[in-house]
């Protein structure tokens, strides 16, 4: 399971000190000085990830999915580049309309519409919720209203698909590649915008970082949360709209454009839609969750959230869709039931692991995990105004098996949308090596943060739970 997934936070504590202070957020978040490796890093992703994102897009569309066939194609000199490029649609004024008609629409729902699912769903967190304190010592308040933005949003296509046939459901499909220009154009505005108001404007001049080196500050963000008015939250409304509330629509799509070719929807499509349609409602039904994860509480708002949520995560995270318009794979019956177990089990480790880490935190210690009191390790550590707090890690439950089992699950729901494309291309494999890597390093630079933190108490805590991902492996 996804994304953009900046998201999980790792620290596993309920935070007190001996007075009851609130204690202060977490000192994480972007640096304050630039070490050449990560600049170097930077200017790399500035200048390939858009590369990476169209030589994926252009390798279906012209070549049915082939990464090796462009390449060879090139060093053959049977194509060049300029020849590639010539195929490549060019932005259209209609997929212009389109994207800016999304777009806006969105904007609506998340700016105009209040909440109003909380009100009749046992159990949905919707509404006016707070986030985190800020270091600057600020409580944002937004207003969760995605699940509804995406039930809005639904209801309406399946309404113009079944009913009014305003437009064709192939339509995000049929203008794929135009509408990545957009796409890259409204990454690309919103980045530099963010950039241009967190020197001249802010929202909060205390929650800014400057680094004094322009590709950092750009890539990573200035401000920590930038706002237009009271609730229109850069972070909030460019990481779940547009773009994973389109993660569905562009796999309905798919399914579409597969039916008007072959007259039929394979059982691999079915299976990349259920699987990966779980994950999006579970991000929205947990949305004010996500108020507390390293998206919200620690990243600021710059290129890697702007572009990537407009550009990257729509794009790349639908790969085994848009493979499937071109390779329709239908899986034997013991195949697919396979693949939907994997996926499944997978969202409930995923899903299961971030509930036992939310009920240990809430309750202080106070609940039962697996029909009995947690375990844990109690730790300290110093704030910068040398006050000394306390935390506790949990070591019972999922959280015993491994230091970060919910992304073990995760990475069992992301295999399971590679493997309903079968094995004849490594494109819609891309996610699952994509994944592997970012949560990997994940997990390195997040135990660096908490050794620093926490010292010998981290010391205790990993002989406690010795593995990150895989008990008994890694």
């Amino acid at each position: 399971m996804a994304a953009q997934r900046e998201k999980k936070h790792e620290e596993r504590n309920h935070r007190s000190s001996r007075n009851g202070a609130r204690a202060p957020p977490a000192q994480w978040g972007r640096a304050w000085e630039v070490d050449w490796f990560s600049l170097a890093s930077i200017l790399f992703l500035l200048a390939f990830a858009p590369l990476i994102v169209y030589y994926f897009v252009m390798s279906c569309d012209q070549y049915q999915c082939s990464l090796t066939r462009p390449l060879i194609d090139l060093l053959t000199g049977n194509q060049h580049l300029s020849d590639i490029w010539n195929k490549t649609p060019t932005l259209t004024y209609k997929a212009a309309g389109i994207y800016a008609a999304w777009v806006a629409f969105q904007v609506v729902l998340y700016v105009f519409v209040p909440d109003f699912c909380h009100k009749f769903l046992p159990g949905y967190v919707g509404g006016v919720q707070e986030g985190a304190v800020t270091p600057a010592g600020v409580v944002n308040k937004y207003e969760i209203n995605g699940l509804q933005a995406w039930i809005i949003t639904h209801v309406l296509w399946f309404a113009n698909a079944y009913y009014f046939h305003f437009f064709s459901p192939t339509i995000i499909f049929d203008n794929w590649i135009p509408l990545l220009w957009c796409a890259n154009i409204l990454g690309y505005v919103v980045s530099t915008f963010a950039m241009i108001k967190g020197y001249f404007f802010p929202t909060n001049a205390k929650d800014c970082k400057f680094t004094g080196n322009f590709f950092y500050d750009y890539m990573m963000g200035v401000e920590f949360n930038p706002r237009i008015g009271k609730w229109f939250d850069f972070k909030l409304f460019f990481n779940g709209r547009p773009g994973i509330v389109a993660w569905t629509l562009i796999n309905l799509s798919y399914a579409a454009k597969q039916q008007e070719l072959y007259g039929h929807v394979t059982n691999s499509m079915v299976l990349v839609n259920v699987l990966q349609g779980i994950y999006v409602l579970d991000f929205f039904w947990n949305e004010a969750w996500y108020l507390k994860t390293i998206d919200i509480c620690h990243d600021h708002f710059g290129w890697y959230l702007g572009w990537g949520d407009c550009v990257w995560l729509p794009y790349l995270y639908t790969l085994q869709g848009l493979y499937l318009v071109y390779h329709p794979v239908q899986l034997s019956t013991a195949n697919a039931i396979g693949i939907l177990a994997l996926g499944l089990v997978g969202y409930y480790i995923f899903r299961m692991t971030n509930h036992q880490k939310d009920l240990f935190r809430r309750t202080n210690g106070n609940c039962k995990i697996w029909g009995r009191k947690p375990d844990y390790i109690e730790c300290s550590y110093m704030a910068v105004d040398g006050t000394k707090y306390y935390s506790k890690l949990l070591t019972s439950g999922f959280w015993g098996w491994a230091r970060h089992f919910n992304y073990t699950g995760d990475l069992m729901g992301s295999l399971a949308y590679c493997l309903a494309c079968g094995f004849e291309h490594i494109l819609p494999y891309f996610y699952i090596v994509y994944m592997t890597i970012l949560l990997v390093h994940r997990c390195v630079r997040d135990e660096h943060r908490c050794y620093s933190k926490y010292g010998k108490d981290w010391k205790r805590y990993t002989a406690a739970v010795p593995y990150r991902l895989i008990p008994g492996l890694f």
